[in-house]
């Protein structure tokens, strides 16, 4: 029978081959610092609009890998109230969402503050406020007493992907985790964050939610990488887009004997991507501030100002008169009226498609 890694003696002396990562190793630690010189260029306002955005997908991206799919507005609205941002329109959010920002925060924001046992027990006990993950009870704010597989498969066909560490051993694993997270200083915390995610996960000391709350260990990692809170780019959206991929390496590295070579290139290689992917969103950020300050002295109401932010931000679909009139509440003619406001003033037109019901667009503000 193939045995788990944490069956071998000494199995956290993790190994890897410097030869096979020094390459992407060295790719995202130049696109961290041109990715934050890129940031501090954009000036307050657009800083903080990049990491709510970046925090918001975080949230919603790591929940949505566990099959969980959360309201977008109301995590991007938790977040924004936490962090004294200013945005339009506070949306209340459930108990459960805010127990899930609670903790991403606290991994983020308080990045320089030791990994504790009592932590982690508070944010076990944050992502399930109810003691119940779905119609199950669960032990919550502390570790697990039970054995523990991932499983997957109807009933009576499950195929076993994992069985994790005995629960006996739970505390004395987590233990020797805790003192290597806060003492060991010598490796670079890009590649520790790689390391802390993985063995976390091997030890699974949760009855459940240990894929989140290793993300936000990683995450915690992360920005102090980067000595910041600010976080620019979502290591959990990257995650949901290579999913496939994430569940074969760990599958595959969990019997290794302590060789993790394949598992720290993918998260590099991951990482790289996820800080690619924010290089776009930058762009867009960056264009929304050249707009709005180019704009500051026109006369727009808090409709158009919604509606011009939706499209800045990746409007879903074609924006026609009655989808105006839909998300701002308003009739069909007080729509049209905004609308047209807008094309005298240079900011909306019509797009060339024809037909019954007109699209609209911003113009190309930047070639004015």
């Amino acid at each position: 029978m193939v045995k788990y890694i944490y069956e071998n003696i000494n199995w956290t002396n993790f190994s890897w081959q410097d030869k096979a990562i020094n390459t992407v190793f060295g790719e995202v630690k130049l696109m961290q610092g041109k990715i934050i010189g890129q940031m501090n260029a954009l000036g307050f306002s657009a800083k903080e609009e990049a990491t709510l955005t970046a925090l918001t997908l975080d949230v919603v991206k790591s929940s949505e890998i566990e099959g969980e799919l959360l309201n977008y507005d109301q995590v991007r609205s938790s977040i924004a109230r936490r962090l004294g941002i200013n945005t339009a329109g506070i949306i209340p959010s459930s108990r459960h969402i805010e127990g899930i920002v609670e903790m991403m925060l606290d991994a983020t924001q308080c990045y320089t503050l030791p990994l504790t046992e009592k932590r982690l027990f508070g944010w076990h006990a944050a992502l399930f406020p109810t003691g119940y993950s779905g119609p199950y009870q669960i032990e919550v704010g502390k570790y697990r007493t039970g054995e523990m597989q991932v499983v997957s498969g109807a009933m009576g066909k499950e195929k076993i992907h994992y069985e994790a560490v005995e629960p006996k051993l739970v505390k004395s694993e987590m233990d020797k985790f805790l003192d290597w997270f806060n003492n060991n200083n010598q490796l670079d915390p890009v590649i520790k964050a790689a390391i802390a995610h993985f063995w976390f996960i091997i030890i699974h000391p949760f009855d459940d939610g240990n894929g989140r709350i290793g993300r936000a260990i990683s995450d915690m990692l992360l920005a102090r990488a980067e000595s910041s809170g600010e976080r620019f780019y979502s290591m959990s959206s990257q995650i949901l887009v290579e999913r496939k991929r994430y569940y074969e390496v760990l599958q595959k590295e969990q019997h290794s004997t302590g060789d993790i070579t394949e598992w720290l290139e993918w998260f590099l290689h991951c990482l790289k991507n996820a800080m690619l992917n924010t290089e776009n969103t930058t762009q867009r950020i960056l264009r929304k501030a050249e707009f709005w300050k180019l704009y500051e002295n026109t006369a727009i109401n808090e409709r158009q100002r919604t509606m011009l932010n939706m499209l800045f931000d990746g409007f879903d679909g074609k924006l026609q008169s009655s989808k105006w009139a839909k998300i701002t509440r308003v009739s069909t003619d007080t729509a049209l009226r905004d609308i047209k406001d807008l094309i005298e003033k240079g900011i909306l037109q019509v797009t060339n498609e024809g037909g019954r019901n007109a699209n609209y667009v911003l113009v190309d503000f930047t070639r004015n």
